[in-house]
């Protein structure tokens, strides 16, 4: 039987639409400030970029239909976020970005009723932005989730979170809260962990400041932030309390997969480029993409995008079954996260001095394309997951009596 890859007329029609929207209106104004959202109007951008995309009939694509989006699955919403990923600024505009985009996912799937109309409606309509507070300065919680140091402690009604946390990605003016603390046992033990929600103005939350970064596509920068006394109320824990890490896997793999569809369209951007480039500049006695070496870096770069497109279609149907994806999601994160990098450092290559000035946009793609190796997860802790699983996974077949010779 074949396995049908096709995308379905509304989807297709969505994904062009977008493209179009993407091309005609946003593109255009990531030039002219050079990929600086914040330069071009933050939170006043994203507004008049939101009502013109809800006019479209694009916005949202993820979120669910009750609340005011499209309701896409996993492989749906692939080829519409990678469009939107074309320009740094499209997933601010169909307000598909990090975090809103996974918070929305995950309350969707976790919050009770009360909560998905107090956070989650808000949040879907793009009425509001939110920040996603799990990583904290060393000796805290970063790649390794157990060394959660921020606490949250019972006190009537409710709880008191205490903590400081880093690189909290569009925490200032965030109009909710997502709190990740331990209500359990120490600082290096497994578990213990409890996702609470808090209204952006809640006291106690201080945004201390900008940790500045390569990237400059997010609105509301990476902050660091201290919570001091925040007082939340029983009605706000998200989830159940001490399993704040096992509701946290509903966000995490999906997650990484829309991460690798929006960088995959600033990676299919970059090489466009550099393949315009190419056929038209002289050299040596012809065009550029006569040459040998130049044809290399071509199909090499088609080689990585396609194969990270590959690796998302895997991750996304195993997802879109209900599966836990640990391994598809991880592999196609860490290839897509180096494969980009790769495409891009190509494709300023191919294009000589113009690709580290600034009359093309190849340079900065490189930077925000740069950061995904570390952000959701750094390539070498996926790679260290992978191989505890498979060796894991052969110590289990060994031990049952199974062989491989």
């Amino acid at each position: 039987m074949a396995v049908e890859l096709s995308l379905g007329d509304e989807v297709a029609d969505l994904v062009e639409r977008t493209r179009t929207f993407i091309d005609d209106v946003v593109l255009p104004i990531e030039n002219r400030y050079a990929g600086d959202v914040m330069a071009a109007g933050g939170d006043d951008l994203r507004r008049e970029l939101n009502a013109q995309a809800k006019a479209l009939g694009i916005f949202a694509p993820h979120a669910p239909v009750e609340f005011g989006g499209l309701g896409l699955n996993m492989s749906e919403r692939s080829p519409v976020f990678t469009a939107a990923g074309h320009s740094t600024f499209g997933p601010v505009a169909l307000h598909l970005g990090a975090p809103d985009e996974g918070n929305v996912h995950m309350l969707a799937h976790i919050a009770s009723p009360e909560q998905k109309d107090r956070y989650l409606a808000p949040l879907a309509r793009g009425d509001i932005r939110s920040a996603f507070a799990m990583t904290e300065p060393s000796p805290g919680a970063g790649s390794d989730p157990n060394a959660l140091c921020t606490t949250a402690v019972r006190v009537p009604g409710g709880w008191k979170i205490n903590g400081v946390k880093r690189f909290i990605t569009g925490a200032d003016g965030a109009g909710m809260w997502i709190i990740m603390a331990r209500t359990r046992g120490e600082a290096g033990d497994r578990g213990g962990a409890t996702m609470f929600l808090a209204p952006g103005e809640a006291a106690g939350i201080s945004v201390d400041r900008y940790v500045h970064t390569y990237d400059r596509g997010m609105i509301g920068g990476h902050c660091e932030v201290t919570f001091r006394d925040v007082f939340v109320p029983d009605e706000d824990v998200l989830g159940e309390v001490d399993e704040g890490y096992r509701y946290a896997q509903v966000r995490l793999g999906p997650a990484r997969m829309t991460h690798v569809m929006r960088w995959l369209g600033t990676a299919e951007r970059a090489h466009a480029i550099a393949c315009d480039y190419v056929d038209t500049r002289e050299g040596f006695g012809g065009r550029l993409g006569d040459l040998g070496m130049i044809q290399q870096m071509v199909a090499d770069n088609e080689i990585d995008l396609a194969a990270s497109r590959s690796l998302l279609t895997q991750a996304c149907w195993e997802l879109d079954r209900g599966e836990h994806a640990s391994d598809s999601t991880s592999i196609a994160k860490t290839f897509g996260a180096e494969a980009f990098s790769r495409v891009l450092d190509r494709s300023i290559q191919m294009c000589g001095g113009l690709g580290v000035s600034e009359d093309l946009p190849l340079a900065r793609l490189a930077n925000e394309v740069r950061a995904f190796r570390i952000y959701d997860g750094p390539s070498e802790v996926h790679r260290w997951a992978l191989a505890k699983r498979a060796v894991g996974r052969a110590r289990k077949r060994r031990e049952a009596g199974g062989t491989v010779a």
